[in-house]
């Protein structure tokens, strides 16, 4: 091949190679901008998601008066405060399912294997909050309880109303006192280290509120 054609045919090609890589670039920067606004629009779309889901949660307060009482009740303190509160709610009008109280009665619990104690707790437990206008959440404890922390999420995806509270001085971290993810599910958290004054402060608001 003479050297001017084969001159000619490598600088068609190094051009059909710069055109090839143009076109690449551009495309690339194309698909960058599309993924940079579906992810921008996305997050647009979460946040105004959980706006609505709290505007809606408070537009329902006061609607419906069932409430589901979640938190540790592993030991006497914990069941005896427990009962302390259910009573003041039910004081104050209240339909208050008490797991430790309602929920499934240890003769039933006899002579089951692990997998049916786990299917009729669970069923039974995740039924009643979705029943539940309202989830109150006891969140003492060094982080807060595990199962209740399960019920708070199911209330939160269908819309109960959230409510916790909290006497116990232990702190996620400094500056933190509870996980984000749990406080931010809640529509007010009462705290005070003071158990009967906790009780006192629930009792002042829900004179003049409702939940």
């Amino acid at each position: 091949m003479p050297k001017t054609a084969y001159r000619k045919e490598e600088n068609q090609f190094m051009k059909n190679l710069s055109r090839l890589a143009g076109a690449i670039i551009l495309c690339a920067g194309v698909m960058f901008n599309i993924a940079v606004y579906a992810n921008s629009d996305s997050h647009a779309s979460e946040a105004a998601s959980q706006n609505e889901v709290e505007a809606r949660n408070i537009q329902k307060v006061g609607i419906g008066k069932k409430v589901y009482l979640a938190g540790p009740m592993f030991n006497q303190g914990e069941k005896d405060f427990n009962l302390k509160f259910t009573k003041l709610l039910e004081d104050c009008g209240y339909q208050v399912f008490l797991p430790q109280r309602d929920g499934i009665e240890a003769a039933q619990l006899q002579g089951k294997t692990e997998e049916e104690l786990i299917k009729m707790i669970f069923e039974l437990d995740a039924g009643e909050v979705k029943k539940a206008d309202i989830v109150f959440m006891n969140l003492d404890g060094r982080v807060p309880d595990e199962g209740a922390c399960v019920e708070l999420g199911i209330a939160y995806g269908f819309g109960k109303r959230c409510y916790g509270f909290k006497t116990d001085t232990r702190a996620v971290e400094s500056g933190l006192e509870l996980n984000p993810m749990i406080s931010g599910c809640m529509i007010k958290i009462f705290k005070n280290y003071n158990g009967d004054k906790l009780i006192e402060e629930v009792k002042q608001y829900l004179s003049k509120n409702s939940l």
